[in-house]
């Protein structure tokens, strides 16, 4: 089973946050999910970036795959995920 950590759309309709979360690739963008481990609104100035950096860090030791976006947050917030 490959895992990524990837972002769920959750908010109202032209209000979008989103959620940083552990999924199997296949399941759909806002489909079933393993674990939720934050969230991201792009909305505030600056940008509201929620992450439980000790869950991050042992998803990506145990090969979870981070999406580009969920790479660039993690790289904001100081864990380095590897291959980026």
């Amino acid at each position: 089973m490959a895992v990524r950590l990837r972002l769920t759309r959750v908010g109202g309709k032209k209000d979008p946050l989103w959620r940083v979360v552990v999924a199997d690739q296949r399941s759909p963008r806002d489909g079933r999910v393993i674990e939720t481990i934050g969230h991201y609104n792009a909305r505030t100035e600056p940008s509201t970036i929620v992450l439980d950096e000790d869950r991050a860090r042992s998803w990506l030791a145990h090969g979870a795959q981070p999406s580009d976006t969920v790479r660039k947050l993690l790289r904001i917030k100081g864990i380095e995920a590897p291959g980026g």
